[in-house]
C-alpha cells in the first residue's frame, strides 16, 4: 500500500473522531483515481470550532515541517517527501464549495466527512469538469494572454534579464498548453495543463512543446521563444477559426518579425 493511502486513512479516522469538524473532503490525484507514489494528499477541513492546525497535523503522522503556502493552505511534509495540503476552513465556508469551477471527481470519492449533508449538496451542484473556453471572446482572451507573456519574455530576454525571461516564458507555456489542449481536444487535465502532458498529447506536439523550453542562455531563450510562438501561432489560428474569433493580424506579424530576428 502506498504510504499516502495510509495517511489518507488516518485523516479519515481523525475527522470522524473530531467533533469540532463538520465536514471534510479530499481532492486531487487520489480522488481522481490517478495517484501514484509521487502524488500529494489534499484535503479541505471545515470546522465549527477553532483548531490548532499544527497539533491536528501532528496527529496524522510524522511531520518534518509545516508551511502556510501563498494560497493560505497548510503544507505538511511527511517522511519520504510526501506532501500533504490541508485547507483549514470554517463550517460557514462549506457553502463556498458551490462556487468552485468544477468538482473534478465523483462526490462520493471526495467526501471524507459530512455531518449535515451540506457538503454533499454543494458538491452535487458542481459540474464534474470545468467549462472550457469556447466563445470568440474567451478564445481571444486566452490567446491574447499567451501573447502578453510571450512578448514580455521576448523583451526582457533582449534586455539581458535571462531569469525574468524564463519566468515569463513559463507563464506563456501554461497558456500555450491550454491552447494546445483545446486544439487537440485533449482537455482532461485542464486546470493544471502541464499534468500528464507527455501522455495526454500526441507525440509530435509533445516534442514541439519540449523544444519550446529554455535555459538561462541568450541563444537557448531565443530558440525557445521562437518555437513557442511557432506552436502558439498555429493554435491561435486554429482556435480562432473554430470559434469565429478575430485574429489580430498586425500583432501576429510583429511577433513573427520579433521571434524571427531573435532566433537568428
Amino acid at each position: 500500500m502506498l504510504v499516502q493511502r495510509r495517511l489518507i486513512a488516518r485523516v479519515g479516522q481523525l475527522c470522524r473522531a473530531d467533533d469540532r469538524l463538520v465536514a471534510a473532503l479530499t481532492y486531487g490525484s487520489f480522488a481522481h483515481g490517478e495517484a501514484d507514489a509521487h502524488s500529494d494528499i489534499e484535503f479541505w477541513l471545515f470546522a465549527g470550532a477553532a483548531l490548532d492546525e499544527r497539533a491536528w497535523l501532528d496527529g496524522v503522522g510524522t511531520v518534518r515541517h509545516v508551511v502556510v503556502n501563498e494560497f493560505g493552505s497548510h503544507v505538511a511534509f511527511f517522511p519520504d517527501l510526501v506532501r500533504g495540503e490541508f485547507h483549514f476552513a470554517t463550517a460557514d465556508d462549506i457553502a463556498s464549495v458551490a462556487s468552485w469551477p468544477a468538482r473534478g471527481a465523483p462526490a462520493g470519492r471526495m467526501i471524507v466527512l459530512d455531518r449535515t449533508g451540506a457538503l454533499r449538496r454543494a458538491l452535487d451542484s458542481l459540474p464534474e469538469r470545468v467549462a472550457l473556453p469556447a466563445t470568440a471572446g474567451q478564445i481571444d482572451e486566452l490567446c491574447g494572454r499567451f501573447a502578453n507573456w510571450l512578448t514580455l519574455a521576448h523583451h526582457v530576454a533582449a534586455r539581458g534579464e535571462l531569469m525574468r525571461a524564463i519566468d515569463a516564458l513559463t507563464h506563456a507555456h501554461r497558456h500555450l498548453l491550454w491552447m494546445v489542449r483545446l486544439a487537440e481536444n485533449r482537455t482532461q487535465h485542464w486546470l493544471t495543463p502541464s499534468r500528464g502532458a507527455e501522455t495526454d498529447l500526441p507525440a509530435d506536439v509533445v516534442r514541439a512543446v519540449h523544444e519550446a523550453t529554455a535555459t538561462a542562455d541568450p541563444r537557448s531563450l531565443a530558440t525557445a521563444i521562437a518555437a513557442t510562438w511557432t506552436l502558439g501561432r498555429r493554435c491561435w489560428r486554429l482556435l480562432a477559426g473554430r470559434a469565429g474569433a478575430p485574429v489580430p493580424e498586425a500583432l501576429l506579424r510583429d511577433l513573427d518579425a520579433a521571434t524571427g530576428r531573435a532566433s537568428r
